[in-house]
């Protein structure tokens, strides 16, 4: 029984912790809209740096990376990863903390009210809301298509009379539609109840789960690869026995590679982080995301690339196969690689970083469309606190709805959905990098750096 239904017994258990957190949560909300919005800006600097980190490592870090390594090498660390850890906290450190002491002096929510004030046009509020809601649905995307594909690849043999249907290495285990409806069942409920403070909890308790864990699953997938005695020979038996080509950069060009150098931009325009940025107590709380965020990415990513080009050694196994699908190659060799009990502590700590940026996001467009949308045009004297709090829950459930919908038709790869994505809102970057340090910057302007994204 347990090495049948292990790996969905811990699944199942974290699950209910994390409703259990957010209900938590929930029991302190004090009614007001900024505290469902904003936690009533008291994050202080260990629970900013968690939220701000779990917010930031998505699916596209952990599977989509180690399925993208898979395919082409270990030079996707030095693509992305390498870069990020540098460029993030830099926009933390030059945008962030201006956001937030223009968003504490006028009371700013989103940032489409900065946008607002500072170019002082009303029109370019509905000239963004489209445009962030549709780059955001692709974000929210990665995140839905992944945890089902984790979900049923732990849980492959479980059910095959159940569930006959499946690729190789997903065979007997929960369908993509019901593991992605579970996740997002479950993270729709603490969002719903507890808002940004069970967000930010949610995320603090998620970020230490993935990254304790996958540091663990790093690990014991070297260890049971290798069968050597020390991590240090595990590690140079199993690298000896990948591809020469995996361990270059010889299957991307120059181009794609420094171009891929900007990607790590889109930080600076993504909405859930201005929300998350508007939580921090003071400007201080700002200290410890900045310095300690490059350390952190680089703890998670190092191990899932090199989890991926693992995957091309000669040390894997002929039975079972590999899944066909890249975005299951992290979760097949925690599956055939560890015990029943690690490997469902292990999924969990997957899925917890997938989960860690879904609750931001819902709640972040559900604030877009009572904030910028209901309570801008309607009048602000006519929709109480109590009225946009409604209007943010009923538009984050229409959002979960509409981003399963389409979870369910057939998807590209993670790392491909994400790269789109994160390249509509790093071409929005100039925009808000003007709008804080060049008083030339026009409406005119501003309009055509938006269109300029969308053509482009």
């Amino acid at each position: 029984m347990v090495e049948r239904f292990g790996e969905l017994t811990i699944i199942g258990v974290y699950l209910l912790l994390l409703l259990g957190l957010g209900m938590a949560a929930g029991r302190m909300f004090k009614g007001t809209k900024s505290d469902y919005l904003l936690a009533s800006h008291s994050i202080g600097p260990f629970l900013l740096l968690m939220s701000l980190f779990g917010t930031t490592m998505t699916a596209f870090a952990l599977v989509g990376s180690s399925g993208e390594a898979y395919k082409v090498g270990i030079g996707v660390y030095g693509m992305l990863a390498s870069s990020s850890g540098i460029i993030h906290s830099l926009c933390f450190f030059f945008i962030g903390i201006k956001l937030w002491s223009f968003g504490r002096r006028h009371g700013y929510t989103t940032q489409i009210q900065f946008f607002r004030d500072r170019l002082e046009s009303d029109r370019i509020g509905l000239l963004l809301f489209p445009i962030l809601v549709g780059l955001v649905i692709p974000y929210l995307l990665i995140g839905v298509i992944a945890s089902g594909t984790v979900i049923q690849t732990m849980t492959s043999g479980s059910f095959p009379d159940l569930f006959p249907t499946g690729s190789p290495g997903t065979h007997g285990g929960i369908p993509n539609w019901l593991g992605s409806l579970i996740t997002c069942l479950v993270v729709l409920t603490y969002v719903f109840f507890g808002g940004m403070r069970g967000t930010a909890w949610a995320n603090a308790f998620q970020t230490i789960v993935f990254m304790v864990l996958g540091i663990l699953a790093f690990h014991v997938i070297a260890t049971k690869l290798g069968g050597e005695e020390t991590l240090l020979e595990n590690l140079r038996k199993v690298t000896a026995a990948v591809p020469d080509n995996k361990l270059t950069r010889i299957e991307m060009s120059k181009m794609k590679f420094f171009t891929y150098l900007l990607i790590p931009l889109s930080v600076g325009m993504f909405p859930h982080l201005f929300q998350h940025w508007l939580t921090a107590k003071k400007a201080s709380s700002f200290k410890l995301p900045v310095v300690a965020h490059p350390i952190f990415i680089m703890i998670v990513w190092v191990p899932c690339v090199l989890i991926g080009i693992w995957a091309t050694s000669s040390l894997i196994p002929a039975k079972p196969p590999l899944p066909s699908n890249p975005n299951a190659i992290l979760p097949f060799l925690v599956k055939t690689q560890t015990g029943p009990l690690l490997g469902g502590l292990l999924t969990a700590g997957i899925l917890a970083a997938i989960m860690s940026s879904l609750d931001s996001q819902f709640l972040c467009l559900g604030t877009i469309f009572s904030n910028d949308i209901v309570t801008h045009y309607y009048g602000r004297t006519r929709v109480s606190d109590r009225g946009q709090i409604v209007l943010a829950r009923i538009f984050i459930v229409a959002i979960v709805a509409i981003t399963y919908g389409l979870s369910l038709f057939p998807q590209r790869g993670v790392f491909g959905l994400g790269v789109w994505c994160f390249s509509g809102f790093a071409s929005l970057f100039p925009l808000v990098f003007a709008a804080l340090y060049w008083r030339r910057l026009t409406k005119a302007g501003a309009f055509a750096a938006i269109v300029t994204t969308i053509v482009v």
